[in-house]
């Protein structure tokens, strides 16, 4: 029996395995942004490049001709300040050996994808890495498309290629699976509390509890 690299606990995600890849946050793109509000796409992108970080995932910044699409947007850069973003002609970025050549470098086979347009920059890399024998990840709210039908097109279309859809809180997760893990769970709770929306509130609103002493009741009252 062959076996199925995306089931059981071979399936879920791993640190010392995952390499995530950035591609195209940049303002030409988040311009003809229809499929999900702008400000979650740069709030989700953000969150899943300082989780990476935490966990010490490599991460590859590229942008396609910045000289007019602009540069990476400053959220995402501020998370890597000393990495210059690889600036690329091509289209897809899998036909872009200064990219794979990283990628390759690092041996590491779970590759986690966000980009944006998802019907083209997401699409084309991972279908083709899927060819290649990659674990393809792709983060569906990090990544967006110029309608909401063109990104769930592109979705189904990498699916039935073979690759896994997540949103960018699940990889965080899985990354940290034990929360006796404690040397990186409090970056996990400072990423959540800062990018985590209701996630975050709850959160705070938990450390709030845990924080405040029960009052003193006196006896028989």
């Amino acid at each position: 029996m062959s076996k199925n690299p995306k089931i059981g606990l071979e399936g879920l995600l791993r640190p010392e395995d995952s390499i995530l890849v950035l591609i195209d946050h940049q303002p030409y793109q988040f311009t003809n942004l229809n499929s999900h509000e702008p400000t979650i796409i740069i709030n989700n992108v953000i969150g899943l490049a300082k989780s990476a970080k935490v966990f010490n995932v490599p991460t590859i910044l590229t942008t396609v001709i910045e000289e007019r699409g602009g540069y990476i947007i400053k959220g995402l850069q501020d998370v890597f300040p000393d990495q210059k973003p690889i600036n690329r002609t091509f289209i897809n970025t899998w036909e872009d050996p200064n990219v794979t050549d990283v990628v390759k470098k690092s041996g590491r086979k779970q590759l986690i994808l966000a980009a944006l347009y998802t019907e083209i920059c997401l699409a084309m890399p991972a279908i083709q890495a899927l060819g290649e024998g990659y674990e393809v990840f792709i983060v569906t709210d990090a990544s967006g498309g110029v309608t909401a039908e063109a990104h769930d097109m592109a979705v189904r279309r990498m699916v039935q290629a073979g690759a896994v859809p997540i949103n960018w809180m699940a990889v965080l997760a899985e990354w940290q699976r034990d929360w006796a893990r404690a040397e990186t769970s409090a970056g996990v709770s400072d990423i959540t509390l800062e990018h985590g929306g209701a996630s975050a509130v709850a959160l705070a609103w938990e450390l709030q509890l845990l924080a405040t002493t029960p009052p003193v009741t006196s006896g028989g009252h």
